[in-house]
């Protein structure tokens, strides 16, 4: 499942419960879909070449999105510092 698809099925999931448990959280926000760009809190980087980051992915809504061991690059699921301006 992409990463897109996991956000977007578990925001529609807890938008539909009718009974929910004691301090469940619903996760809203605005769909997502491949190739939009958000910020990421980067908490792990490996050592060496091709090293590989873990963050926090902030998402336009209350929730975020954890990933785990993702290369640097333009393409989907890939990590990139900000353009110069």
């Amino acid at each position: 499942m992409t990463d897109e698809q996991q956000i977007n099925r578990r925001r529609l999931a807890r938008t539909h419960d009718i009974d929910w448990p004691k301090g469940a959280q619903a996760h809203i926000g605005q769909p997502v879909q491949a190739g939009d760009v958000f910020p990421m809190v980067i908490v792990w980087v490996s050592i060496g070449a091709g090293a590989l980051v873990s963050g926090q992915v902030f998402l336009d809504g209350n929730d975020v999105l954890w990933v785990r061991d993702v290369s640097e690059g333009d393409g989907l699921g890939q990590w990139s510092w900000p353009p110069l301006k």
